[in-house]
């Protein structure tokens, strides 16, 4: 990894110093027009330093840009940056006449055209893989009035999944002695339970009882990409308060189970490609190995769309089935503060658990995937739906997303592949006969739409 960062310093300063070998405006003032200008120059252009800084002002240039002249930017990327269709054409009917592998690499490079080149050149500099994750923050949050721009998404999508593949990643454990600018991030990127301050994260941290891991890039190691924070324990957990008490677990001499309790994806801009399936199994296999008497390794999961489902059936009868005594009992839900009340609260237990199970086991968007964005994750990843928690979570954030219900999702190493092909191959979801007995032989659930993208895995 020294010899990375040398490189990579190295060649940060050619191109500082380099830099005025280049006629015209410096990076940072060269305006849309220039910007474009440049592009066109470096998709043409052949020499690896002169493409490098090139690359380098273009980065800077289009850093100083408005979002008006951003959104402009991606729009010269999607329209002018494109196959050409004669070339295309001419390639395509040399491989039909004579499918040898020349003609099908042609092929390849005609049907792929400049707009990757372009991406490519881009990551000449040592800064342009974090750079591009940044632009393509910028991208995301134009594509649903723009949707002709998803061309350009797709092809960041393309290069991003061999860029970042697992061959790449550092796995890091994260831990006090870790450096002070990491630790700042952990902070800043938990998006499934807030670490308040310095002093809840040393409780997260540092007791012997406690794990944390984060992939990490060689292009940006001072940034994780997605991290996990684990905690060690004779038992599985039924709630979030009693895992994250200031006086923590007491530490087992021989633990059986490793909890999951919070993944959270670190960086916006590589959303749609998969790190926490990956961390998962990585983290599991290496604490097996660390730890012999670990038999168990689950999840303590939000979830994070269960308030907004049920308030949607309850508001329309034709979301689903609900019977007298369940639409009596949830309307305790509108009372404030019902979770502090006692009798209400057993009142809600049986029929929120219940409609959780339904909600986890039959809800599905409209193109027949689970509804639930975390129990999408863990059972896409051959986890079992193992129990459901009453009031597991009893956090503000937890009563708004899913009424303070929480889930644990059991990693069997010896099914999770099982598991995982089933469930993906026909729709299989494996779930202990616990959680199929709250469905009590009750319809299924359907809610139209997807739920917003998540940040937070869970």
């Amino acid at each position: 990894m020294k010899n990375v960062s040398f490189l990579h310093g190295l060649i940060d300063s050619i191109v500082e110093r380099g830099r005025s070998l280049l006629e015209g405006a410096s990076g940072n003032d060269i305006g849309l027009e220039g910007l474009i200008e440049l592009s066109r120059a470096l998709v043409a252009g052949h020499g690896e330093f002169s493409g490098s800084l090139l690359a380098q002002q273009i980065i800077e240039g289009y850093r100083a840009l408005d979002e008006k002249d951003r959104l402009a930017f991606f729009q010269f990327l999607a329209s002018e940056f494109v196959p050409d269709k004669t070339k295309l054409e001419v390639s395509a009917k040399l491989y039909l006449d004579d499918p040898s592998p020349d003609h099908l690499t042609q092929l390849a490079e005609d049907v792929e055209g400049p707009r990757q080149e372009f991406f490519r050149r881009l990551n000449l500099t040592p800064n342009g893989a974090r750079a591009m994750v940044a632009m393509r923050l910028d991208l995301l949050k134009n594509l649903k009035k723009h949707p002709e721009l998803k061309v350009v998404d797709n092809d960041l999508i393309h290069l991003f999944g061999s860029w970042f593949n697992r061959g790449f990643l550092v796995l890091r454990r994260i831990d006090w002695s870790t450096s002070a600018q990491t630790l700042e991030k952990i902070i800043k990127y938990e998006a499934v339970h807030e670490i308040s301050d310095w002093s809840d994260l040393k409780r997260r941290l540092n007791p012997v009882d406690r794990r944390c891991f984060a992939f990490f890039h060689p292009a940006v190691m001072d940034d994780p990409l997605i991290f996990v924070e684990v905690a060690l324990s004779q038992d599985i957990p039924a709630s979030i308060q009693g895992l994250l008490a200031e006086k923590t677990l007491e530490t087992p001499q021989t633990p059986s189970t490793a909890v999951f309790y919070s993944i959270s994806n670190c960086q916006k801009g590589l959303q749609g490609i998969s790190f926490g399936n990956l961390l998962i199994k990585q983290v599991a296999t290496d604490l097996a190995q660390e730890i012999p008497s670990l038999k168990n390794f689950v999840t303590l999961s939000p979830i994070p769309r269960f308030a907004t489902w049920l308030k949607d059936i309850r508001a329309n009868e034709n979301f689903g089935a609900l019977s007298r005594d369940e639409i009596e009992s949830l309307e305790i839900l509108d009372t404030v503060d019902w979770q502090h009340d006692g009798d209400q609260r057993a009142q809600l237990e049986e029929p929120l658990k219940h409609l959780v199970a339904r909600y986890l086991l039959s809800a599905k968007s409209p193109h027949n995937q689970v509804l639930d964005p975390v129990a999408r994750f863990h059972l896409g990843n051959g986890a079992r739906l193992e129990r459901i928690n009453w009031l597991g979570d009893l956090s503000p954030a937890g009563i708004e997303r899913s009424h303070g219900l929480m889930v644990n999702y059991l990693y069997d190493l010896a099914t999770v592949e099982a598991n995982h092909e089933a469930y993906v191959n026909e729709g299989v979801i494996a779930a202990s006969n616990a959680v199929k007995k709250l469905l009590r032989g009750k319809p299924a659930t359907e809610v139209q739409g997807l739920p917003p993208k998540q940040s937070a895995v869970g």
